[in-house]
């Protein structure tokens, strides 16, 4: 695993030299809130001949410091009532991209302390801030044989935190490497091996369907996505299923779909005009899935149990692929016609769902999600967060609320979405004969709730619609968007940012 292990440090003196440390790095709202004397009067005397201190992010020359270098990086805005915990991030990222370049291998983080609620995660946030900068991909690690940039990154903090930061970390780089890494070298198969190896040893039960026959049966759907693909063995689908149970009584159950589309084409309705560029991540959400199960593991958290499948498909273009007007039953039995073939993340996470309501409705205390790169539309209307979407079981316990408000605290903010009549009316029986429509035949971008209805198709196209507030047996759902927040900077090859794995830890560990 190319992780930078961080590690807890308690004691002040190891910001001087000779504690085997070689960089000073303090991200810190004010330079007169810093703690440490030492730091506080060296930035202090600096800020008297460069202005720049307190303002942007610089090195300083410190004798008798660890390395002799102070990197003073400021958090700016933390006092703007509209700030959250990503100015921490922000301000941690070009502290530790300056030690980098500065040649330092173990630095020493000091994130000084906050009043304001908003940053009671700050340090926490602020170290894993250092881990999705360091972050490279698998395809340039591989192909240069690197090491990772740094050896070790010291927190110093007032308890220990190492150890729950470390199993984020190592989930994180597992989702990032799986969401990132180009489309052959991660095909379906090799995604799924990938997965297994990470989880080698977990204590994890996991499996992998890779039958033709059996996909076929078991998961109609996703088939029909994948059904140019499976005459070239490389990019077969497969279906990924991944358990871990806590010690102890269990009192909660999570079940999580994940959507892994290797590369969408867009099938048959083709992407067009350059379209298909950075398709290669729309396999985000089965990442970040992928991740939070491996940080299960390391952490191994009391009373709780978590299933998950990832459905691993290439929506290929061929003599065989799947058309619109196509009308093909679902693992729940549904009848569905399909409206257009680049809606396919949908038909993979519905047989998804329907697998896994079948195993909630006998669970313990429930809470289904599904996870994926859906729409170009939650980019249009919320940039680069993720958007939430929820039954109105979810809704009525407050699921998503309480989603809301642990993203907000770890910096993966999220936007709810409230599902209404009309985004079932969009999907329920448009021909007349009684089928569920997909979707519309236009980009979900330009298509009015185009991130809202796809919720209601999968709650009837998966069997959850039988299972609503007032049946004999409510099931809680919340369909998660990740298309704007599933990578950062550029919008075709950015870097992956795993998320909404801490989101998803925090509201199952809480």
């Amino acid at each position: 695993m190319f992780q930078v292990d961080l590690v807890d440090v308690q004691s002040d003196d190891a910001i001087f030299e000779g504690n085997g440390w070689d960089a000073v790095i303090v991200v810190a709202s004010d330079l007169d809130v810093i703690a440490q004397d030492e730091i506080k009067l060296l930035a202090n005397h600096a800020k008297q001949i460069d202005q720049r201190i307190g303002k942007t992010a610089t090195l300083l020359l410190a004798p008798g410091l660890a390395g002799g270098r102070l990197i003073v990086s400021p958090v700016l805005n933390a006092q703007n009532e509209y700030s959250d915990v990503t100015v921490f991030a922000k301000a941690a990222r070009e502290g530790i991209a300056i030690a980098k370049a500065a040649g330092a291998v173990k630095p020493l983080l000091v994130v000084s302390q906050h009043s304001d609620t908003r940053y009671q995660y700050a340090q926490q946030v602020s170290a894993l801030a250092c881990g999705q900068e360091l972050w490279q991909s698998l395809e340039y690690r591989e192909a240069e044989q690197t090491l990772p940039a740094m050896t070790a990154i010291g927190l110093l903090v007032t308890q220990s935190c190492s150890e729950l930061l470390n199993a984020v970390e190592a989930g994180k780089v597992l989702a990032r490497d799986l969401c990132g890494t180009e489309p052959e070298r991660m095909a379906a198969p090799a995604f799924a091996d990938y997965c297994v190896d990470a989880f080698n040893g977990s204590g994890l039960s996991v499996s992998v369907v890779d039958e033709q026959e059996e996909l076929e049966r078991d998961y109609p759907l996703l088939c029909a996505v994948g059904r140019a693909s499976f005459c070239v063995p490389r990019h077969q689908p497969r279906v990924v299923k991944v358990e871990y149970v806590g010690e102890g009584e269990i009192e909660k159950t999570f079940l999580f779909a994940g959507k892994g589309v290797i590369y969408d084409t867009g099938g048959a309705d083709i992407k067009v005009a350059g379209g298909m560029a950075g398709m290669s991540r729309d396999k985000g959400g089965a990442a970040a899935v992928a991740g939070l199960m491996k940080t299960l593991s390391l952490l191994k958290p009391k009373g709780i149990r978590v299933i998950a499948e990832l459905g691993l498909v290439r929506n290929s273009i061929g003599s065989d692929a799947f058309v619109p007007d196509e009308i093909i039953n679902s693992h729940a039995g549904v009848r569905v016609r399909i409206g257009n073939t680049d809606a396919e993340g949908r038909l993979v996470l519905a047989d998804l769902l329907s697998h896994l309501r079948i195993k909630a409705t006998s669970a313990v205390n429930p809470q289904l999600f599904s996870v994926a790169t859906l729409t170009g539309h939650v980019v249009r209307c919320y940039g680069g967060y993720t958007a939430v979407v929820e039954n109105a079981v979810s809704k009525a316990q407050g699921i998503g609320a309480g989603i809301a408000d642990v993203a907000e605290l770890w910096g993966e903010s999220v936007e709810l979405s409230r599902l209404r009549h009309d985004d079932f009316a969009k999907v329920n029986n448009i021909s007349g004969q009684g089928e569920l429509l997909s979707s519309n035949n236009g980009p979900s971008a330009i298509t009015a709730r185009g991130h809202q209805y796809p919720a209601a198709f999968l709650i009837n196209a998966s069997g959850l619609g039988d299972h609503g507030s007032h049946s004999a047996a409510p099931l809680p759902f919340a369909h998660i968007d990740i298309a704007g927040s599933a990578t950062e900077g550029h919008p075709l090859y950015g870097k992956p940012t795993a998320s909404p794995l801490v989101t998803l830890l925090h509201n199952a560990i809480k």
